[in-house]
């Protein structure tokens, strides 16, 4: 059903798609290139905060007539639906009279859910389905967990010695791993919708969690888990706006007195056993959000209770070429298992060299 030269156009379009990773949220980022006869007349992606989409830009860039043209989008192009926000780009499509619209990824969101094909296909224009599906599914991975799975994608970043040790006993850390990934964790960060904390981390390290190592358009939410508001005035993270103070805390006079500083706090309910914050239901209330993607950046009893919630998705663990011995902090406070079959197995989905460190990239497998 395709030939080679949709393979290369398809792959354009993803190609294309990539200019929008850090700067459509809540929107998927998506790439589309306009065909006519052999030649590419117009091309785009989705822009900032979601909006024009990419099917929109490459009509409006075409050098000339989009009639009869083969439309190649990574994802299903939208109808109009309770929460549009301009024209439907299947309706942009119909008007411009394409002939063929290929589509890598059936769109599952509810305002969209096959009406975008059915809406082309019923205006008498071709359409397929399934092109390079794999390669956008991965693209588009974060987007498409917030829509099926109801949470954000969530990637734990650990930094780690050789030995798997975090932090010394007395809990100095700073720098376990070299300047080249820390750098690539800011990259990570940019890339990501949000950056999670914990208390823990935050009286531990005052970490700041914005991206100044690499270039950015946006700078993610910054999110701290704070069950019983414990943040101190003085904390870094409190400047510059963009923060979520997570709670289960009813501290209404503490609540307005971060609210007077531009903090957005949100109380979640809490686990009826621990009385801590429900952390599914937390990652429910980021999806409500429009969050597709949740970086955590924390310490080893936070990184545990998220595992054992079974809210991860992703590893990214960065290891220096170095041992801190058997009393240093480990990545994961979990429980004792008694039989190996207990454990929590992964994927291992990349390996590479940073700097000096290494970055183990692996996946949760699925039980």
């Amino acid at each position: 059903m395709f030939c080679a030269f949709d393979h290369s156009m398809m792959a354009r379009a993803i190609n294309r798609a990539e200019r929008g990773r850090c700067i459509t949220t809540p929107n998927p980022f998506v790439g589309c290139v306009i065909v006519k006869q052999g030649r590419i007349i117009g091309e785009g992606h989705t822009q900032r905060g979601g909006r024009p989409h990419a099917e929109a830009i490459a009509l409006e860039s075409c050098t000339v007539s989009p009639q009869g043209a083969t439309v190649y989008s990574t994802l299903e192009p939208c109808c109009l639906h309770t929460k549009s926000r301009g024209p439907a780009c299947s309706d942009l499509l119909v008007s411009a009279k394409v002939a063929r619209v290929i589509s890598a990824v059936h769109d599952p969101f509810e305002g969209v859910d096959g009406c975008g094909h059915s809406r082309l296909r019923e205006a008498g224009i071709i359409v397929d389905i399934g092109l390079m599906e794999g390669a956008v599914r991965e693209q588009l991975r974060a987007f498409l967990t917030r829509v099926t799975r109801r949470r954000p994608w969530v990637t734990l970043k650990v930094a780690t010695s050789f030995d798997g040790k975090t932090a010394l006993a007395n809990g100095q850390s700073k720098w376990i791993t070299g300047a080249d990934a820390r750098r690539d964790v800011h990259r990570m960060r940019a890339e990501a919708c949000a950056v999670l904390t914990g208390i823990g981390t935050l009286m531990a390290d005052d970490p700041q969690l914005t991206v100044r190592d690499v270039p950015c358009d946006r700078q993610p939410l910054r999110i701290l888990l704070d069950s019983r508001l414990d943040i101190s005035d003085s904390a870094r993270i409190l400047d510059g706006g963009n923060l979520l103070v997570v709670t289960a805390a009813q501290n209404e006079g503490r609540e307005s007195q971060l609210t007077a500083r531009g903090v957005d706090v949100v109380r979640v309910p809490v686990e009826q056993i621990k009385g801590k914050v429900d952390l599914r239901k937390m990652m429910e209330m980021f999806a409500v959000r429009g969050l597709n993607s949740v970086m955590v950046e924390t310490g080893a009893k936070l990184n545990g209770s998220l595992l054992a919630a079974g809210v991860v998705d992703e590893i990214v663990a960065y290891v220096a070429p170095s041992i801190l011995g058997d009393p240093a902090r480990g990545v994961f406070a979990l429980p004792a298992f008694t039989s190996l079959a207990d454990r929590t197995e992964l994927s291992i989905t990349d390996v590479r060299q940073v700097g000096a460190d290494l970055r183990v990239t692996a996946l949760m497998k699925e039980k």
